[in-house]
């Protein structure tokens, strides 16, 4: 079913500008997934959802290749709107995607270079998306899943790592073109020299996670309880949600401050996310005063790194937030216009994840890189999660975050699911083969995630094409059209 590829990263000073490649075609596949159990943030608790699976036929410098790239596509994240059911916001999601792949498709019918293909892309996608009152969030969606993919197709045609592929230029992306004040700067002057080999896991607490057995058990052979997953995985990184209502939060955050304090003597860090939760920046200081006059909570205080997209993206970018303690954006940052605005208003920066895009994430890199002389407290890029897991989503953003440099990523699809157990066992058995240091075979008999003393060990990532190395085969998955004429929405 699946086939490991080997890499070796040769030495490659050249720059290829000849590198063209032409789309023969998409292919959606979809594996429906289930949780653990209910992870519950913002407006929405997540108990099921589908993987999309996006595969590209490219012919790259006349010879044929393929690409994959996948997501999970969850509800309530990219539109938060409350009164759409999730079968509304999925067949949403799904044009959006095909969309990209007929624009991207079209944009690569003869021979292209890539950045070309990508701002063909990324431009017609946000024209379509604007006449058709598609949120920038939602839209670019489409552009990174089909960006993706067309990535994974050269790395892999080309014989190399992304991090390889980036530092030779020979993607041919220009950081002035994207926003000038970047002219002159290289993505070479942006990556790490070398990606990094590990990173911390930073542990997603979700607004209905368990925090000790009082709050109950779950028999499945992994963590349940926030306790476990400090015990099992050494974990010194937390991200922890927060509803905005000081009466439910103030009790839970006491008791996420005495867990952790008490699991992790020699210190930890953490991270406030505010999902889109505040209307305003006057009841999120107000209810972040509430939080330092609670004595119990100064350990937990002390420890916050960041604090993410605490207000709702209709007003997040209209307030200035100097006055606040530190912020950055995450669901505000749908376009490549959203950061400069949000630096300008007193943001210290944003999130990257792969769902929001590949190139975009390296401008978003750069800029705070150019800026960082001016931001007061210096500039924020943080990992964060959209329970992404493996073999193919959750290693591609890995590969992304080891090259940017971010040292602690959310990551939660191994927590809220059951490792990789949800897919064929050869495609487990590869995984385990490919990327040893990342997974381990449980005793259940089911590839998970290895976490030791809370980190990730991505040395393997690193030396794949773009962080999986895998190729699919697709027949072992349904094709999208079937499951949605079969109704398969609605079973979820």
């Amino acid at each position: 079913m699946l086939k490991a590829f080997l890499f070796v990263i040769t030495g490659c000073s050249g720059f290829l500008s000849a590198m063209t490649f032409a789309i023969e075609a998409f292919h959606f596949h979809v594996l429906p997934m289930r949780t653990r159990f209910p992870f519950k943030y913002g407006i929405a608790s997540m108990n099921a959802l589908p993987h999309l699976f996006v595969k590209v036929d490219l012919l790259v410098n006349g010879r044929p290749a393929c690409g994959l790239a996948s997501e999970g596509l969850p509800p309530k994240w990219f539109t938060k709107n409350p009164d759409t059911l999730f079968e509304v916001d999925l067949a949403e999601m799904i044009a959006v995607i095909q969309n990209a792949s007929r624009i991207g498709r079209l944009a690569a019918e003869k021979e292209t270079g890539f950045f070309a293909w990508w701002r063909d892309l990324y431009a017609e996608q946000a024209n379509w998306a604007q006449v058709s009152s598609v949120p920038p969030l939602l839209a670019n969606l489409g552009v990174s899943l089909i960006e993706r993919a067309v990535l994974d197709g050269l790395c892999k045609a080309l014989v190399r790592p992304l991090h390889a592929v980036l530092q030779s230029d020979e993607l041919g992306i220009d950081l002035g073109e994207l926003r000038e004040e970047l002219r002159g700067m290289r993505v070479s002057d942006v990556i790490m020299p070398q990606p990094l080999s590990h990173v911390h896991a930073r542990h997603t607490i979700g607004l209905g996670d368990a925090l000790t057995s009082a709050d109950g058990s779950l028999d499945d052979g992994l963590p349940y309880t926030l306790e476990e997953s400090i015990r099992a995985y050494g974990l010194r990184y937390f991200k922890i949600k927060v509803c905005g209502k000081t009466e439910v939060d103030l009790p839970r955050l006491r008791e996420i401050t005495r867990v952790i304090t008490a699991h992790c003597p020699d210190g930890f860090h953490s991270t406030l996310d505010g999902n889109e939760q505040f209307h305003d920046l006057a009841s999120f200081c107000d209810f972040y005063e509430a939080l330092k006059a609670d004595a119990s909570l100064a350990p937990l205080l002390r420890s916050v790194l960041l604090i993410e997209q605490a207000l709702h993206r209709s007003k997040a970018l209209s307030e200035d937030v100097r006055s606040g303690p530190g912020m950055i954006i995450d669901e505000s940052d749908g376009s490549l216009k959203d950061l400069p605005l949000a630096l300008d208003l007193g943001y210290r920066g944003t999130s990257h994840k792969n769902c929001k895009g590949i190139v975009k994430g390296l401008a978003n890199a750069a800029l705070l890189k150019k800026r960082a002389a001016s931001i007061p407290g210096g500039p924020i890029l943080s990992g964060e999660d959209l329970a992404g897991i493996g073999p193919v989503a959750m290693l591609q953003d890995l590969s992304v975050m080891t090259l940017l440099g971010i040292t602690h990523v959310e990551r939660n699809g191994h927590h809220y699911f059951r490792g990789l157990s949800m897919y064929p066992q050869e495609v487990q058995e590869a995984a385990l083969q490919a990327h040893a240091g990342l997974y381990h075979r449980h005793q259940a008999d089911f590839a998970a995630l290895r976490i030791e003393k809370g980190m990730l060990n991505t040395n393997s990532i690193n030396s794949a094409p773009f962080g999986c190395g895998l190729t699919l085969d697709m027949t072992a998955f349904e094709p999208l059209n079937v499951w949605i004429k079969r109704g398969g929405m609605g079973e979820l």
